[in-house]
């Protein structure tokens, strides 16, 4: 508590009293050495044209006025087929990334494109704030008001958004994939049951809805020492760890607490065993992504809180206005249908998604029909090896291939 309390404080005497422009992160060696994509350059044209595939950008327009870009990829790069029997598949990132961390390895070891050379119409989803969705109708994100949302609003307007754009076009009932943050995303959406009459089953690899015991050392830190609750004090609305304040108050967690944060990917994730070098290179130049400071804040809650749920505005008269109660209703897990088909997979060195976190959040499926669940233990894997392992081809992505194919 002493060190936490410490360090919150050093991070608030420390944003008083410097010039945002001269603070520096700790992702600035490699973003200032390595060529960064820009938004105009676009998903497809970068990362899946070159390898000889067909690719189109999609934008979406959630109800509470976000566009968000999408890619399709709707074939494999022999191309042929009837798209009638290409049963789509909705891709979805984790936190503080976007759709270009599925592509940063060779053709054949991209989860996207080998899902597309199996026979699925592929689809990757971008939530609000990250480079190629940083659009509104009518707001900026230079304006705090285009910050104002959580993993609430992702589940309650970008999903449902993503799935009834692909529903409308496909006429067809999806698979969904998710990664981190984009398998709780998928969790709290399924347990309300607003989006299962269009989903076909869902894969959901290093997943996270408890995370009561990550060892992330930075992140439960950066949790319990309050350092968003900091940065939103100060009056920053976007969390982008890359620069200004936030990039430096992560310097100071890494000083305080004796961490070297010089490779953030493992500090973060845990020890990756298959990640090639030049892939890290390529992900540290165009990752991480911004979100917004309240995100990091009601992630910060579960972590702290050890329980899923909504916002916590914090105070009960404020909780009351917004939600009838005095505290933020829990997603129920539990009640995600029981016939729905899931398929999960997990590291047995991933400090994100904890082993003993996902084996609590398996058992909350412990009335789910039996035929109907598939659980993958892989020792050696830690978060990002899910999204970037070399082996990962052959350990996971093949799995989730045969599952989503034996799912008609």
């Amino acid at each position: 508590m002493a060190l936490s309390g410490s360090i919150a404080l050093a991070l608030i005497f420390f944003a008083l009293s410097t010039n945002p422009l001269e603070a520096r992160g700790p992702f600035d060696r490699l973003a200032r050495k390595l060529p960064q994509m820009t938004a105009s350059d676009g998903i497809c044209a970068s990362s899946v044209r070159i390898f000889g595939y067909k690719c189109e950008e999609h934008d979406v327009v959630t109800q509470d006025g976000y566009i968000l870009n999408m890619q399709r990829i709707p074939e494999g790069r022999a191309g042929t087929g009837d798209m009638s029997k290409r049963q789509p598949v909705l891709i979805q990132h984790g936190i503080l990334v976007d759709g270009m961390s599925w592509l940063l390895n060779p053709a054949d070891q991209n989860l996207p494109l080998i899902l597309a050379d199996q026979g699925f119409d592929v689809w990757m989803g971008n939530t609000r704030g990250t480079r190629f969705s940083r659009r509104h109708k009518y707001l900026s994100p230079n304006q705090p008001a285009f910050w104002n949302w959580t993993w609430d609003e992702l589940v309650s307007y970008d999903l449902p958004a993503m799935f009834d754009h692909i529903h409308g076009l496909t006429d067809q009932k999806m698979h969904y994939l998710g990664h981190s943050l984009g398998t709780l995303i998928g969790f709290a959406s399924f347990s309300e049951k607003g989006l299962v009459d269009k989903l076909r089953s869902a894969a959901m690899l290093s997943p996270i809805a408890y995370l009561s015991h990550m060892t992330t050392v930075l992140g439960d830190i950066a949790a319990r020492s309050f350092l968003a609750e900091a940065t939103a004090i100060i009056g920053v609305a976007e969390f982008n760890p890359k620069s200004g304040i936030v990039g430096h108050f992560i310097k100071i967690i890494c000083s305080q607490a004796g961490i070297d944060c010089y490779d953030l990917i493992s500090v973060i994730t845990g020890k990756n065993c298959c990640l090639n070098a030049s892939t890290i290179d390529l992900f540290l130049a165009n990752e991480p992504q911004s979100t917004s400071t309240k995100n990091m804040i009601h992630l910060s809650q579960t972590v702290r809180d050890k329980v899923l749920r909504k916002y916590n505005y914090g105070t009960i008269d404020c909780n009351i206005k917004h939600y009838g109660q005095p505290l933020p209703p829990a997603y129920n897990i539990s009640a995600i249908p029981h016939d729905l088909p899931l398929f999960f997979s997990y590291g047995g060195l991933d400090s994100l998604a904890d082993v003993n976190d996902v084996r609590f959040l398996i058992d909350q499926f412990k009335f789910h029909d039996v035929d109907k669940i598939e659980v993958q233990f892989v020792k050696e894997y830690a978060h990002a090896d899910f999204i970037m392992g070399v082996t990962a081809k052959d350990v996971v992505y093949n799995q989730v291939a045969t599952f989503f194919k034996r799912q008609t």
